[in-house]
Order: structure tokens, then sequence, then C-alpha cells
């Protein structure tokens, strides 16, 4: 009898140290988080108890999404409705919301952004969804020293010099997408789930890229050169630090090349492909910089096959790409996690505060660009960057601070040689059942994709033919496993799976075994 009443109270105790954690979780840690940042004089949405505001952020997202908009509108209350409703409320660079019972801190002052993005210690990346995790983890995902050591090793990859020897494989890639445009037939539908059959390839991409890394080693083990992409820039820096350091645990293991591979691929491709489809549907509606951008490529390259130091004189399409990376970001927002009372400015934010620093909100504000912020004007970025604003360094494209994309440079490279080639060959313009709905799917992506078919010599054509251009296709979203081609979307689909290199490179159009000829004309 005694031992059993021993167990009810060792079973009630548990029970009342699990529920007093619970209760503390959902009300008073939150209740206590929120007296403090209002006392400091921050102004946000009262604490509700467990949910705090996501069935409002669920209700705004789903209403958002019912219609287009227009092309001249502000795409802001579209793709984020609650937090810029939040941001009109409450009319101050800094405000809270609640995701649950943990507040969101959100900043939209350029200055203080900075500051936080300086400080990569303090102000952590957030853990992301695991599904995410894996497409790719590697750079993007560690913190602190191993942060350091593994942007160390792959700094090199990404220098000038490096990506002068990436040229031809890009323009190998661009050059199989523009047979491709200008044999079209038709357009094809994709499956709407870019998640589907993540967890099931995962394992066969991991073995097709260790596979490559092995031959890899196997020949520099046999005294050859490696190659000049960025898998073989990355194997040779990770040599020289571990020779450099004296032990190999300094350096990256197998599976942590296998990550920053799949994040070059996954993340890179991403980038870059999102970009591409932004500026042609930019471009297909304002045709005066599309013949602009033509007439540029024509008078630096004439009949000349496209090199680094003719990219880097492009002018016009280097400030069209800046103008649509602010219209249409990559990353809406960035979100840190502190977890220790840390103090930015005058302001002390208690630990396991969760900060969103709004990216496109800075890029979209009136105050900052002037009253044309909605319209599509790469004029403004004639002077430079730092000159194209009222406030100082209030562009953040690729995030900011020392964790400031490490592959910015080769995402606009490729972006530029892409749109040469795809200039030098089409002409291009957007169809009037275009509707224009940009969402987020990992990236701002457009949610519907509807083009047409337009036939005619292109203008300034080195070729001087007719080009076929057809357009008739609709996408909930352009898919994230079709690797640079993905810009091919609107154009043309492959069908196929894996096996096919659809899914994964979409690079040909059958499969001939050779994984390392599949994955590395990515450029690894």
């Amino acid at each position: 009898m005694e031992v059993m009443m021993g167990a009810v109270v060792v079973v009630l105790l548990v029970l009342v140290a699990y529920g007093w954690q619970f209760f503390n979780w959902v009300w008073l840690r939150p209740k206590a988080m929120e007296k403090s940042l209002r006392e400091q004089g921050l102004t946000g949405n009262r604490y509700r108890f467990f949910f705090g505001d996501l069935k409002e952020m669920v209700q705004m997202a789903k209403e958002a999404k019912l219609k287009p908009i227009k092309l001249t509108d502000s795409i802001v209350p579209r793709v984020i409705p609650f937090n810029y409703s939040s941001a009109k409320t409450y009319c101050c660079n800094i405000f809270f919301t609640w995701l649950g019972p943990r507040p969101i801190v959100h900043v939209t002052d350029p200055p203080t952004i900075r500051k936080i993005l300086a400080n990569y210690n303090q102000f952590q990346k957030l853990r992301g969804n695991p599904l995410t995790k894996l497409l790719a983890r590697g750079l993007a995902d560690v913190e602190g020293d191993q942060w350091v050591k593994h942007r160390k090793i792959i700094n090199p990859a990404f220098h000038v010099e490096k990506l002068k020897h990436m040229l031809p494989a890009f323009h190998i890639s661009c050059s199989e997408m523009i047979r491709k445009w200008e044999g079209i037939t038709k357009g094809r539908f994709l499956p709407t789930k870019r998640n589907r059959r993540m967890m099931e390839i995962d394992q066969e991409v991991k073995s097709s890229i260790k596979k490559i890394i092995n031959k890899r080693l196997t020949t520099k083990e046999n005294g050859e050169s490696s190659k000049e992409d960025l898998l073989g820039i990355l194997l040779d820096s990770n040599d020289k630090e571990i020779k450099l350091q004296g032990y190999t645990t300094f350096g990256l293991s197998i599976d942590d090349v296998i990550e920053e591979c799949k994040l070059f691929y996954f993340g890179g491709q991403e980038t870059t492909t999102t970009l591409l489809v932004w500026t042609m549907i930019l471009l297909g509606q304002h045709t005066n910089w599309q013949d602009r951008a033509r007439d540029e490529v024509s008078k630096v390259f004439g009949d000349r096959k496209p090199d680094i130091d003719g990219l880097s004189h492009l002018k016009i399409i280097n400030i069209i790409l800046l103008e649509v990376l602010r219209l249409y970001s990559p990353v809406v927002a960035l979100e840190r996690i502190i977890h220790e009372e840390t103090k930015i400015g005058d302001l002390i934010l208690p630990s396991g505060s969760q900060l969103m620093l709004h990216l496109m909100m800075l890029h979209h504000d009136a105050n900052i660009w002037g009253d044309d912020v909605n319209e599509f004007n790469p004029g403004r970025f004639a002077e430079g960057v730092s000159n194209a604003t009222k406030v100082q360094a209030s562009y953040f494209p690729f995030g900011g601070g020392p964790r400031i994309c490490v592959a910015q440079a080769f995402a606009m490279l490729e972006a530029k040689l892409a749109l040469v080639m795809i200039l030098s060959r089409f002409s291009f313009k957007l169809s009037p059942s275009y509707s224009h709905a940009p969402h987020i799917i990992l990236g701002l992506q457009p949610h519907f994709l509807i083009l047409h078919k337009r036939t005619y010599p292109c203008p300034n054509s080195k070729f001087g033919l007719p080009m076929n251009i057809q357009l008739p296709f609709q996408q909930p979203h352009p898919r994230i496993t079709d690797g640079l081609e993905k810009i091919q979307q609107p154009f043309h689909v492959s069908n196929g799976g894996i096996k096919e290199c659809e899914q994964f490179s979409g690079l040909t159009d059958a499969y001939d075994g050779d994984d390392e000829k599949m994955l590395c004309r990515r450029h690894f």
C-alpha cells in the first residue's frame, strides 16, 4: 500500500512539474517578456494565450492570396499581409507581434538591421524546418566557430579569379537552355508541391554527390590536377587548410562537403533562376529596357562569345538586375534569435526573443526610395547603390554583415550570362492574361505565370533569323529541383524523374549513367 501511495505521489509531482513548465511557457514567460518590452517603450500586440497572433496571420495570408494584384501595386501587402498591417498600425521602425508564446520583434530600421547582421554571434539564425534541411545545410546552417571554419574554406571558391574559369561551364548550361527554347513546340504543367519526394530522394542525392567526391579524391591521389569548378576548388581549399593547421579535424568532413554541394546546388539555383524569372517578367512588361539591354549586349560583344571582361562592363544589365533584386528580393526577411539577454541600441531584449529583419519592407519604403518606389526604374542605380537611396545602406538583396551571401558574385555572373544569351536570341513580351501574384516558396516567386506565343525576328539578333518564342504556361510556382533551367519553365518543361535528369539536374533529357557529368554541369 505504501509503495502504491509513493508511486502516486511521484506521478503527481511529475505532472505538477510538467504542468508548471507548460504554464510558464504559455503564460508566465510570455507575459513577463511582454512587460519588459513595453516598459522600454516598444509597442506591439497584446499576448493571447498559446496562439498569440497565429490565427490572424493565417487568415490574412489566405485572404491576400484570393486574387492577383496589379503590376503597379506594392507587393508587400500581398506577400506579408500580417506584418505589413502591423507595421502600418504601429508606425514605428521596431514593434512586436506573437508567434504562439514567442514574441517576434520586427525591425525595419536600416542602422539597427546593420548592427544585428554585424553581430552574428549573438544574433543567430533561427533553426529551420527539418524538411528544408534535407535540401541544404552547410554554411547557411552552422554557427560560431563552425561557421568561421566553413566560411574560410569555402571563400576561395568564389573569388573572381576562380569564377573566370567557371564561365565556360556556365556558357554550356545556358547554351543547352537556349537550344531547347529554340525547339519549343508546347508548354506543360508541373506538380504543385515543391516538397514532393524530398524525403525519398535525399539519400539518392547524397549518394550521387559522395560518388563524385570519391572519384575526385581518387583522381587527386593519382596526381591529376583538380577541375576548376566549385567542387574542385572546395576540395583544394579544404586540403590546404588541413595542411596549414596540421590536423584533419580542422577541415571539412565528407558529409560537410556533401552538405555544401547541396547548398551550392539548391540554394544557388533557386536564387539565380528566380531572379531570371522576375527579370523576364519585368523586361517583358518594360520592353524599352529590354531593347536598351539588347543594344548594350550587341555593342559590348558583337559576334563574340560572352567573356568575363565584357560581362563586367554591362552597365544597363547590371542596373536592371539590381532593380529586380530590389523589387523582388529572393529573401523577404531574415530571422534571428538570441539565447541570452542582449542589448541593441537603447533596447534590451530578453533571452529567447526572435527578430525579423524586414528587407522587403526596406526595399519598398517610399521614404527611402522615393515616390516611384513601386515602379520598375533601373535608372535609380545609375550612380551606384550608395547613391540610389535617401537613406544610406538600405539595400540588402543578399543579406549583410559577415554572413552576407558568399556566392553573390557567382549568382550575379551566372544571371548576367544567362540574360545576355537570352537577349541575343529572343525578344519577349508579357501576355495580357498574366496574373501578377507574388508569393513565398522558400524565396519570392510568381504564383501564376501565363505568357503567350510570339514569333518575330529578334531585333539586333546576331543570327538575324526569326525566333519562335512560345510562352503558354501556367503554374502555381516554379519547382525548386529543376536546376539552372528552371527559367525555361515558361517555355518548356521536361517530363520524367530523377533518372531522366529532370527532378534533380534539369539540364539534359536523357540520363547516360554518368553522375558526375549530370551533377557537375551545375558547377559544384
